[in-house]
């Protein structure tokens, strides 16, 4: 699925980095802890996230996420923006909510990441 798929999917506006909304994606990975977005996501998958300050594109930038996702209608903030801009991420912001928008995604044809083995808090240590 593109970019561009994803954005008519969850009836999203462009935030920056419209340039590469012909960009495959594989998964989706949903989130607002970026702890957990450094655990578990892998290559050619977009966040969804309603963290709207510069540590998701940090994040994002660390592990060569192309695509997030500002889900509940918030708006990331102009720092957000501009950083994202500068890595040459797209951004999108949509008005659903993150459990609809996974949802929508899933129901296009848009799969998740499998988790393997679980995260660290599944340690029986």
């Amino acid at each position: 699925m593109t970019i561009r798929e994803i954005a008519e999917v969850l009836e999203a506006e462009w935030v920056c980095g419209e340039d590469c909304a012909d960009q495959e994606i594989r998964y989706a990975f949903a989130s607002d802890m970026m702890s957990d977005v450094l655990a578990y996501v892998e290559l050619e998958t977009i966040l969804l996230t309603g963290l709207i300050s510069s540590q998701a594109v940090r994040t994002a930038e660390m592990l060569d996420i192309p695509c997030l996702v500002f889900v509940r209608g918030k708006k990331p903030q102009e720092e957000t923006v501009r950083r994202a801009k500068a890595l040459g991420l797209c951004g999108l912001m949509t008005k659903c909510s993150m459990f609809e928008a996974c949802g929508r995604l899933y129901a296009a044809g848009l799969n998740g990441i499998e988790l393997a083995g679980g995260g660290p808090e599944d340690d029986d240590d």
